[in-house]
């Protein structure tokens, strides 16, 4: 589902944290020319940002640190560049995580917890996405649609002024947050069928166009 115009170039962070096909597939499906990111280097002219990932903090902020990519993220994202978190990308954005104690990137205040109240763990599956606020990402798709979710533990801002969208498995939760060009998502689009793919489509368009995503 490419939307028209040019092809944005898409770095995708390459931190031994999941699959990185699918997601690569879907963001080229979406209008994006995509590379990996291993180094600081490798970002260059990139016009969005992603980390994506699954597993645990400690080791992927580990294998971050190693990789030297903790400050290029972080300042990245301090310029305001257009930056989308997914599943663990997203969760990476606090301060800390409580799964392992792992001191995370800390853009975004407030710890990553475990789900409350949860019926099952982890949280795996489609379930409604309820969007709080207008946003450019959400643009073509309907409230309440459903999204794919693999995850035990969630970021709990410590502004609620960013969050995007919540989702309710026991309690309710954060489910996107954005902050000027940032985008955080603890669903996968990129296994979410159209919406998802419609929704990696108006990020890219974002990109292209300048405007918050």
């Amino acid at each position: 589902m490419s939307l028209s115009g040019r092809p944005v170039t898409v770095a995708v962070v390459d931190y031994g944290a999941g699959n990185l096909v699918s997601i690569e597939q879907a963001l080229a499906v979406s209008g994006a020319s995509v590379r990996r990111v291993l180094k600081p280097a490798d970002i260059g002219d990139a016009e969005l940002l992603v980390v994506p990932g699954v597993g645990a903090a400690a080791p992927a902020m580990e294998r971050l640190r190693e990789a030297g990519l903790v400050e290029p993220i972080i300042d990245w994202i301090g310029a305001d560049r257009p930056f989308l978190g997914i599943c663990l990308g997203m969760q990476l954005l606090f301060d800390r995580s409580d799964e392992d104690g792992a001191a995370t990137l800390g853009v975004l205040p407030g710890p990553c917890v475990r789900l409350e109240e949860a019926p099952t763990l982890p949280h795996t599956g489609w379930n409604q996405v309820e969007l709080l606020r207008d946003h450019p990402a959400f643009d073509g798709i309907a409230p309440a649609s459903d999204f794919y979710f693999v995850h035990s533990y969630v970021g709990q801002p410590g502004d609620d002024a960013v969050i995007l969208a919540e989702t309710a498995h026991g309690r309710l939760f954060p489910s996107a947050v954005a902050r000027g060009r940032l985008l955080g998502l603890q669903f996968h689009p990129e296994r979410s069928g159209a919406d998802g793919l419609r929704l990696l489509a108006n990020v890219v368009a974002s990109a292209r166009s300048g405007r918050a995503a």
